[in-house]
Order: structure tokens, then C-alpha cells, then sequence
């Protein structure tokens, strides 16, 4: 479906990321695989380097992959991840911007972590990692699409911007930033034939995730009910409908992947 593309995929080594690097490159497009560190695969238990699993991504699926290491709070670092991508795979035609996450400044959660007491520093990384990075990526990727008049774009959010809340409210603040955002650059993108969605997951079964928090047994669950964690999987299927053919004519969506937890509209 996709044979011969090119997708840049952001935050990649582990978890939704990589579920989305594994899909796009199932459906035959070559896939340039970015993370911050090359061990971040290996964080939360896991054995492999960003290496690793470009490698293994090319060897399953018969495509070429790429790493890039990349911090995108930094712009240098945002032009020279997608530049290098286009060197050497060719022309972005998919971007699908996942990195991001509820991480301090110093690393890990922040803590505090609600709306009142949560430190200066470690707002300015969560809006860093979550809102600005997602401004800066689009634009950079953006820019050459807007020149070839085709291209998909991909932005990660949650349903965490869905409602207030007085944990993690920062997170919250900063994706429910990005994806309109999101929504803003589909305006832009309409003459030139680019679409520009968000996918919106709950809780989903990830390695960060699972070794962050305590987790109800029953969540785990992967069948017979909907009151559940979802798989990576079932997030990433979504990737396929925005990435691929049958996403051609829908743009400026966001489209929560969480079992009907949500169910208001908006």
C-alpha cells in the first residue's frame, strides 16, 4: 500500500512509536527511525538499542530503515534529523510525530505534578517535548511537502487534553495545544493536497506505561471487553487509515483510540 515512501517516525524505539515504524513499514514504506538516545529502547526493560531496532525493522519487513538520534527541543537537532532522513531515504512523504510524554526537566515525571505547584522547569520541558517540538517538526517536514503538493502528517495526542485535570495538567495543557495545532496546519495544507491528522490514544499497553503506575490486573485484558488497556496494535492500526489510501480526503481530524472511554463530544 505504501511500497516506495518515505516516513520519518519521532520516538521510535519502544512503545507507540515503534508499533508505528512496524505498521508503516508492513505496508512497505522505508522508515527513518528517530529517538533521543540510542539505549532509550532499553529504559523500561527491554534489551535493544535504537540500532537494534531499526535493523530488525529492515530485516522483518524488507525495507530500508535509517536511525537519526535527536533532541527536537532543539531546532538544530529538528533540521538536521529530517535533512538527514532526506538524504538518505528521499523526500519525506509520511511524518508521524510521537515523541513527547509527561517528563521533567531532570527526567522522569514531574513532581510535583499538578496545575499549582508543578516547578517552572518543569513546565518548559513538558510544553518543550509535547507542544513546540510538534510546532517545529511539522513545520520543518512541512515545508517540502508544501513544495512536491502531497504528503501525511501524523501528530500524537491524548485524551488527556480532553477534560481538566489536576494531575498532569501541564501534559494535558501542552497536547491539547499541539493538536490544535494540528488542526491549524490542515488549513494550511488543504491547497496542497497534505493531510494532517491526530490520533488520540488512552491507556495503552507500552513499556513506559506498565512500569510507571499501578495497573488493575483486569486492565490488562486484550479481548472480551472494551473497559480495557489498549494493545499498541490496535493504536497503531489507526496510522494505516491516515497514512494510507483510504485516508486520501480526511484532514484535520482527531480520532481518540480508547475503547468509547470518552464518550462526550468535542
Amino acid at each position: 500500500m505504501l511500497e516506495g515512501q518515505v516516513a520519518l517516525v519521532t520516538g521510535a524505539g519502544r512503545g507507540l512509536g515503534r508499533a508505528f515504524a512496524e505498521k508503516l513499514a508492513a505496508l512497505g514504506a522505508h522508515i527513518a527511525v528517530h529517538g533521543m538516545r540510542e539505549h532509550g529502547p532499553s529504559e523500561f526493560g527491554g534489551i535493544q538499542t535504537l540500532t537494534d531496532v531499526a535493523r530488525a525493522i529492515a530485516e522483518v519487513h524488507g525495507v530500508r530503515t535509517l536511525k537519526i538520534l535527536g533532541d527536537l527541543t532543539r531546532s538544530e537537532d529538528i533540521e538536521r534529523v529530517v535533512q538527514t532522513a532526506e538524504a538518505e531515504l528521499g523526500p519525506v512523504d509520511i511524518l508521524v510525530h510521537n515523541a513527547g510524554g509527561d517528563i521533567a526537566a531532570a527526567g522522569g515525571k514531574p513532581d510535583p505534578n499538578d496545575v499549582v505547584n508543578i516547578k517552572p522547569e518543569d513546565v518548559r520541558a513538558v510544553i518543550d517535548r509535547n507542544l513546540l517540538s510538534t510546532i517545529f517538526v511539522c513545520q520543518e517536514v512541512a515545508r517540502g511537502m508544501m513544495e512536491r503538493r502531497r504528503g501525511r502528517i501524523v501528530t500524537i495526542g491524548s485524551i488527556a487534553a480532553f477534560k481538566g485535570r489536576t494531575n498532569a495538567s501541564i501534559y494535558a495543557t501542552a497536547k491539547a495545544g499541539a493538536m490544535h495545532f494540528t488542526r491549524c496546519l490542515a488549513d494550511q495544507m488543504r491547497p496542497y493536497d497534505v493531510t494532517v491528522n491526530t490520533i488520540a490514544p488512552g491507556d495503552t499497553h507500552t513499556e513506559r506505561f506498565v512500569n510507571t503506575r499501578a495497573i488493575d490486573p483486569a486492565r490488562l485484558a486484550e479481548s472480551g471487553t472494551l473497559d480495557r488497556i489498549a494493545t499498541v496494535d490496535e493504536v497503531a492500526r489507526v496510522v494505516e487509515l491516515f497514512a494510507g489510501p483510504m485516508g486520501a480526503f480526511v484532514s484535520g481530524q482527531v480520532l481518540r483510540v480508547d475503547g468509547g472511554g470518552q464518550l462526550w463530544a468535542g
